[in-house]
């Protein structure tokens, strides 16, 4: 990278949405007699970094992100071989199977000439369905590629939506970031909500796709936190005026001693 390159473009920051999680499936009679899936296994699931935008079939995953991401590495638990998976080439995944749900530290590192530290996310792999009242989740069949394509009542997904930001990149870096802009989320859903969710109004057994982020979902997000970020600063002021409050008494409590 040449000295001009090495220039970083002082107020300017530029984002890459991206989507972490899960998918699981429970496995079928002929799946568990397989030799590479031990005898107490029950699900078969695959925790990835994808893009935001939605592939027909799949959550995330429409657009390649290897222009930024050089290498995520999933830490499994400590009881899988070798739990430390580094995934150095798009797709961003890990597909095992197990029986029990357990926190994945998921660490992203980017492209050297992004001259960026990696980040951590972490992220509970989810087997069962949060709704008590959706049925049991149902394999699909597998398309080119091993990846698991839903059909009837789905599995489990279970995938967080979250922004990458790059404040002030380097001129190179920021040229690489504009020449692969993301594709645009949907401003309404296309699909319909998925069965397992904890929404009532969701539990519709004809699904046949698993969910998708949209605008709508960003804006419901955004409000949500700007109505939780003033339930806290008028809990703030509350303990505030009881501090002063009690500040007062003490005072005079004390004037009172003395």
């Amino acid at each position: 990278m040449s000295s001009n390159e090495r220039i970083r473009a002082r107020g300017i920051s530029i984002y890459r949405p991206i989507v972490y999680g899960n998918c699981a499936f429970t496995l079928t009679p002929e799946e568990k007699e397989k030799s590479d899936v031990a005898p107490d296994h029950t699900h078969r699931w695959t925790v990835a970094v994808r893009s935001a935008a939605s592939l027909p079939n799949d959550v995330g995953g429409a657009d390649d992100i290897s222009h930024f991401i050089k290498r995520v590495t999933f830490k499994l638990h400590e009881t899988y071989p070798n739990p430390n998976r580094n995934i150095d080439k798009p797709p961003f995944e890990v597909t095992e199977t197990g029986w029990g749900e357990f926190e994945v530290m998921i660490r992203i590192v980017f492209v050297p000439e992004s001259g960026e530290k990696p980040v951590m996310f972490y992220h509970h792999l989810k087997l069962h369905p949060w709704s008590a009242t959706a049925g049991p989740p149902e394999p699909g069949p597998t398309q080119p590629g091993g990846q698991v394509v839903p059909t009837g009542p789905l599995g489990v997904h279970a995938w967080q939506y979250d922004e990458v930001v790059f404040n002030d990149p380097f001129q190179a870096f920021l040229t690489t970031l504009m020449n692969h802009p993301p594709t645009p989320l949907p401003r309404i859903r296309t699909r319909p909500i998925p069965a397992h969710t904890s929404h009532a109004a969701s539990l519709d057994v004809n699904v046949q796709y698993p969910p998708e982020f949209t605008t709508t979902m960003e804006r419901e997000e955004n409000e949500r936190i700007d109505d939780a970020r003033r339930k806290v600063n008028e809990e703030v002021e509350r303990l505030r005026d009881l501090v002063l409050e009690k500040e007062k008494i003490l005072a005079r409590l004390r004037a009172e001693v003395q």
